[in-house]
């Protein structure tokens, strides 16, 4: 029983592949800087898309050196309940809505919710 035993290996949190033979893609180092002074060091593929820039640790935008700032893109500003709203009724509709409704309400038809 004792020489059927694993010794001196973990199982399952160990690889027993080795990086023999194994060829790696050519690489280079890309350098962020950071407005508050980081400096980011990140290897990166020679055929690789380097993005112009990188969240570093401080929570800033580290810029790519030699690198000029891209452009913001263009957003929409956000749609408020009010706007999808008014995308599906007037003002007029909504007036009149509002009227037969506190009607009822007023008539004792509807309860008031708590």
């Amino acid at each position: 029983m004792p020489d059927r035993s694993l010794r001196g290996m973990s199982i399952g949190s160990k690889s027993m592949e080795s990086d023999e033979g194994v060829d790696f893609a050519p690489r280079f180092q890309a350098y962020y800087d950071c407005p508050n002074g980081h400096t980011i060091i990140l290897p990166f593929a020679t055929d690789a898309d380097v993005p112009p820039i990188w969240e570093c640790r401080c929570g800033e935008e580290a810029l790519l050196r030699d690198a000029e700032k891209p452009e913001p893109k263009a957003t929409k500003p956000q749609r408020t309940h009010w706007d999808m709203l008014l995308e599906r009724r007037t003002v007029k509709e909504l007036e009149d809505l509002l009227d037969e409704r506190l009607e009822l309400l007023r008539a004792g038809k509807l309860r008031r919710s708590a």
